[in-house]
């Protein structure tokens, strides 16, 4: 199948979890976006986007609507529901007036914590859809799941779950999360990545159709740092990575994006 990796803009997500106060949270975008701005980064050909706790979203909306930085930015999580009696919930009709992108679903932690199903996962992307924020849908298998199914078999089966619950249209982002790899400092392998992220478009292809597969960004999570992510950026089926730990160090997660400064021809 054809990747058509032209018509995909490179993504950089980065995922700040349970961190960073809302004045944290500012000092943080500003020194990011002030970082990218010196190097004169073209948010054009690679997007870069933080995802902050809820409780930062309106300060980090404030400062870069204010400042006008090329930034973007999303939740990590959204609930299913539209409205109503669910306590500590936060809808995504919220998250748009915030001017929130992205909605991170189905995160490992998330899955392992809440004991979030793939129905639940499906349900919480549709959910986005519905507000017109784009979902980033989180698959990936633990170290277990690997051993005893292979390297794709987990990740596919819980995308094809997860579609089940969607329209056949919509922009959709997946970030394929190796379980085994976050935090750990070890990263899957550039081929790993693509061997998963190529079945992963192709289920796609199979679910929606193949110009949707070949339009759809698939990111790589786990342990990504700037010194690793030239490999897995020259991969045809990735497009981009969804960051940790490292998105928090505003210099090491500006020279992520800029991984085509690291990218051999």
């Amino acid at each position: 199948m054809v990747t058509e990796t032209s018509r995909r803009t490179p993504l950089i997500a980065g995922n700040w979890k349970l961190q960073q106060d809302h004045l944290q949270a500012i000092a943080l975008v500003q020194k990011l976006a002030w970082t990218l701005q010196d190097a004169k980064h073209d948010h054009a050909s690679v997007e870069v986007a933080v995802f902050p706790p809820f409780t930062d979203l309106r300060s980090v909306q404030t400062l870069i609507s204010a400042e006008k930085f090329d930034l973007r930015f999303g939740a990590q999580d959204v609930s299913e529901h539209d409205s109503g009696a669910h306590t500590g919930e936060v809808s995504a009709a919220m998250l748009a007036k915030l001017d929130c992108a992205y909605a991170i679903v189905g995160h490992s932690e998330r899955r392992q914590d809440h004991h979030e199903s793939d129905a639940i996962v499906g349900r919480k992307a549709a959910a986005a859809l519905r507000a017109g924020i784009t979902p980033i849908i989180c698959v990936g298998e633990t170290a277990e799941d690997l051993e005893q199914h292979g390297a794709s078999a987990v990740p596919v089966q819980q995308l094809r779950e997860v579609l089940a619950e969607l329209p056949a249209t919509g922009e959709i982002v997946v970030a394929y999360e190796p379980v085994w790899a976050i935090g750990s400092g070890q990263a899957a392998t550039a081929e790993q990545a693509q061997q998963v992220a190529q079945a992963l478009r192709q289920t796609i292809a199979e679910v929606r159709s193949d110009e949707a597969a070949a339009a759809t960004r698939i990111l790589y999570g786990g342990s990504v740092k700037s010194g690793n992510i030239a490999g897995f950026m020259r991969e045809p089926d990735v497009d981009g990575a969804l960051v940790g730990g490292a998105s928090l160090d505003a210099a090491e997660f500006a020279a992520i994006a800029r991984f085509k400064h690291h990218v051999g021809t």
